[in-house]
């Protein structure tokens, strides 16, 4: 029973809760267990709220009891990714100078689940700041693969991904900055959505109105992403672009029904110069081959335009040279050598490369809207291969089929980055397994602001596999 209860979904746990077959003591005691079970090999959590937890579980079971209103999300447990703001419970950023920093309020992607009845449980473990595409830090260690402690997780939402994809909870708050949720989720065998910019307010972030970062959804299951979207997501104050976008029904659109006839796929395997393993070239041949036998239409497009590493790069490590040059000088003893190289990088970009890359960015999202006049949703892998060795360097070579290249990003996930700078939403959906038995991902991008026709599209997808029925030993 407790295994069953650990990799049951959210959506089918709040129905068991609401008919009273299972009760929020019962769910919370049994996946704190599996937790302290699985954090010595899989080192994925900086905090576990024990007794927090089984409190809420507790309060939350009087509720059932007494036949109180319950939120959509009531008893259910769910992880926050460590750079995210959770009230009373430290939030490290997986960095050593802030290992003590307690904040005094709940992110506001935290307080609504919250409102509605989730419980933490703990906080997942993230590179500094979220800095990379591997989640290890000098504070606590490395997280390793839920599939194989000698692979990565991904990053920079490891432990969210491990978390989710090893049955410890179904539900993850992670972030993606570049596809730190999508990575992780093709490393794990999990579902990550990065959604449209303005669907989920961020209210951490300094620049909002330049921000390609978003505070996002992580479950095993599309029904599960919906399921947070619908909470997460509406307007509020502290979002300029989340104002005036409407809430739709993520639950109920996202049923996988119907069929994609009438719905025209773009597709690109990877952008021109970069590699894709023989074994991710095979599973997106399958993916799309399911995508047909589902009605819909393919048509391949040019990935020209797409190689846009560099254009990320100086935006994106302008804001972090902007926001913790002070902190480097004052603890560089206490920072990685990654995190110190990456910040040092950004003094080479001036304000005009800075403000060029800005408007390439303006450009890759008129070029991205231009393939979505043609089509209704873009298809590609994750990732070029399965997830890298556990003691892989960010500065270092990464190996695909034998051969070597001189860089991650760009090699590895160069079909991320670009969807964090134009706001469209993508999702890394569970499409097959490589020879080493570890999980290759498929990226969806859908329209502008149409993160539930995504969803839908997803959960078509979902239902034409059996992959929900294999999880890690």
């Amino acid at each position: 029973m407790s295994n069953d209860l650990c990799f049951l979904s959210a959506t089918e746990l709040r129905e068991r809760i609401v008919s009273r077959r299972v009760s929020p003591v019962e769910i919370i005691s049994t996946v704190l267990a599996r937790a302290e079970a699985l954090q010595p090999e899989l080192n994925c959590f900086i905090t576990i709220c024990g007794d927090e937890a089984m409190a809420a579980a507790r309060e939350a079971e009087r509720k059932v009891m007494a036949g109180e209103e319950l939120g959509l999300l009531h008893g259910i447990p769910v992880t926050v990714k460590d750079i995210v703001n959770t009230k009373g419970v430290k939030t490290t950023f997986g960095a050593v100078p802030y290992k003590d920093n307690v904040p005094t309020e709940d992110a506001v992607a935290v307080a609504r689940l919250s409102s509605q009845g989730a419980i933490l449980i703990g906080k997942t473990t993230t590179p500094e700041f979220g800095s990379k595409c591997l989640t290890d830090s000098p504070l606590f260690g490395r997280t390793r693969n839920a599939w194989d402690a000698g692979r990565s997780s991904g990053g920079s939402s490891g432990g969210a991904a491990v978390a989710v994809a090893s049955g410890i909870a179904p539900l993850a708050i992670a972030t993606d900055g570049g596809g730190s949720t999508r990575i992780p989720a093709a490393c794990n065998g999990v579902v990550g959505l990065k959604q449209s910019n303005g669907v989920i307010p961020h209210s951490q972030a300094l620049d909002v109105f330049g921000n390609q970062t978003y505070v996002t959804p992580m479950t095993r299951t599309v029904a599960d992403t919906a399921l947070m979207m619908q909470v997460m997501s509406g307007e509020d104050a502290c979002d300029p672009w989340s104002i005036g976008v409407p809430v739709p029904d993520f639950i109920g659109t996202a049923a996988p029904r119907g069929d994609l006839r009438g719905r025209r796929i773009l597709y690109c395997l990877t952008p021109p110069g970069r590699p894709a393993s023989a074994e991710v070239a095979a599973s997106f041949k399958a993916s799309l081959d399911r995508l047909a036998g589902l009605g819909a239409e393919l048509e391949e497009f040019s990935g020209d335009g797409f190689d846009i590493e560099p254009i990320w790069r100086a935006i994106n490590h302008t804001v972090w040279r902007t926001r913790f040059a002070k902190l480097a000088a004052e603890h560089s003893d206490e920072l990685s050598e990654a995190f110190l190289r990456q910040l040092s990088l950004a003094t080479e970009v001036s304000g005009v490369d800075y403000q060029q890359a800005m408007f390439a960015r303006t450009a890759l999202f008129r070029r991205v809207q231009s393939l979505l006049a043609q089509g209704h949703l873009l298809a590609m892998p994750t990732l070029t291969r399965t997830a890298l060795p556990i003691e892989q360097d960010l500065f270092g070579t990464i190996e695909i089929d034998g051969a070597h290249f001189d860089s991650v990003r760009p090699h590895w996930f160069p079909w991320t980055m670009p969807f964090n700078m134009t706001g469209h939403p993508a999702i890394s959906l569970p499409s097959g397994f490589g020879r080493d038995g570890l999980p290759i991902g498929l990226q969806l991008v859908g329209h502008f602001r149409a993160d539930a026709e995504l969803l839908r599209v997803s959960a078509l997808f979902e239902a034409s596999s059996d992959l929900l029925s294999r999880w890690p030993e």
